[in-house]
């Protein structure tokens, strides 16, 4: 490491003092702090250094030479292999090209638009007369679940089993990350979902999306399963986040539910903004392939560098009153993206699937109960380390 703790307490004092905990919970006022005086912080409690400026978090981004993800350290390709997700250069570009039309914008409305919406009408019907939900696992999470199993070739009979290696995956990813061998379990859902996942590339091009990936480029079947992995992970967690964290935010604020009820169109602007605001995936990691100097901070090589996704979305820099939701914010030609589906050569491949499933699931859920509420007695709260959503949200109508 670049710094004793002596030393990273006196350089960068705000750093040495930020815990798990907070980041965890209500990361928002430090991150602020941080990005205010140390935009580049080493934090202890992290093992590594935050960047939270905008500006600095998109060069991190963009520079895949100096800040990579390709190190043996990171855990997801130690469970399902390398993939697009843990390479950078001429690999990742082999890896991700053969997925990069099956996500165009046409190709994904021309799969999944109908879809979509069937599935979450279907989900609402199995409760809208209940008068109340918890809408993260009940529609939320299953809504996600089913489209990335529709993309990946699968029935929707085998959404439960496609969940149980994803569980098992996701523990095994967590196990490693915290210096642990991959368990038993993990490697035995990442085989079976492969040996599924190779019966459904056999059946050709025509029968999914990623038969459709298989049939480009010249990845061996081994590798197209691990790219799939990574896209099951992402589908599921971060969708699921998205979806999840628009309902709290537009729940939070009737004016704003009021507003889009008298044109329908705003409601992608609303989901922009929730994003912007608290994005599901709340991080991103590189490693430093050499020492660097980053604004203030020497970083050598091989050192953690964690881009702070939800710290650059919020920086004033770029969007005044950065704490409000603001749905008409990106209306403006001069309003600069925010970072949630990153940037640079890892920029989030399914961003287009992701954005149709959140309009979706938001327009028929609003459509299909319009009193929609948080319920008073179990608020929902945004929270995670990484991955941020509500635990639970429950609603009324």
């Amino acid at each position: 490491m670049s710094f004793g703790s002596a030393d990273a307490e006196r350089t960068f004092p705000l750093g040495a003092a930020v815990t798990l905990e907070q980041l965890d919970e209500d990361p928002h006022p430090v991150l602020a702090a941080l990005r205010e005086r140390e935009p580049v912080s080493w934090l202890p409690a992290l093992g590594g250094w935050l960047v939270t400026r905008y500006d600095l978090a998109v060069h991190v981004m963009r520079d895949a030479e100096t800040f990579t993800v390709d190190d043996p350290r990171f855990s997801t390709a130690q469970v399902v292999g390398p993939s697009m997700l843990s390479l950078d250069g001429d690999a990742h570009a082999r890896h991700r090209a053969p997925f990069a039309a099956p996500f165009r914008p046409i190709a994904v409305r021309e799969r999944f638009a109908d879809a979509a919406r069937t599935e979450a009408d279907r989900l609402i019907d199995a409760f809208d007369a209940r008068g109340h939900a918890e809408l993260r696992r009940e529609f939320a999470g299953p809504l996600a679940a089913s489209i990335m199993a529709r993309a990946l070739g699968l029935d929707q009979d085998e959404v439960a089993t496609m969940l149980g290696w994803y569980d098992a995956i996701v523990a095994a990813v967590t196990e490693v990350t915290a210096g642990h061998d991959v368990p038993a379990r993990g490697g035995e859902a990442s085989d079976a979902l492969s040996e599924r996942l190779a019966a459904v590339i056999a059946a050709g091009p025509d029968a999914s999306l990623l038969g459709a990936a298989a049939s480009r480029g010249d990845l061996t079947i081994d590798q197209v399963v691990s790219n799939a992995a990574v896209l099951l992970f992402g589908g599921i967690e971060t969708t699921e986040g998205m979806i999840a964290n628009a309902l709290v935010h537009l729940l939070e604020h009737p004016d704003v539910l009021e507003w889009i009820e008298h044109d329908r169109s705003r409601l992608g602007g609303a989901l922009e903004e929730s994003l912007r605001l608290e994005p599901a995936a709340a991080v991103v990691d590189r490693y430093a392939t050499a020492d660097v100097e980053l604004r203030d901070a020497q970083i050598r090589r091989g050192e953690l560098v964690r881009v702070s996704i939800s710290a650059a979305n919020r920086d004033p820099a770029l969007f005044p009153d950065p704490d409000g939701f603001h749905p008409t914010r990106f209306d403006r030609p001069a309003t600069r993206g925010h970072l949630t589906f990153a940037h640079g050569p890892h920029v989030c491949l399914g961003v287009h699937l992701a954005r149709l499933e959140g309009r979706t699931a938001l327009d028929v859920i609003l459509r299909r109960l319009p009193t929609l509420a948080l319920d008073p007695a179990r608020l929902a709260r945004i929270q995670g380390l990484v991955f941020r959503k509500p635990p639970t949200l429950y609603a009324v109508w």
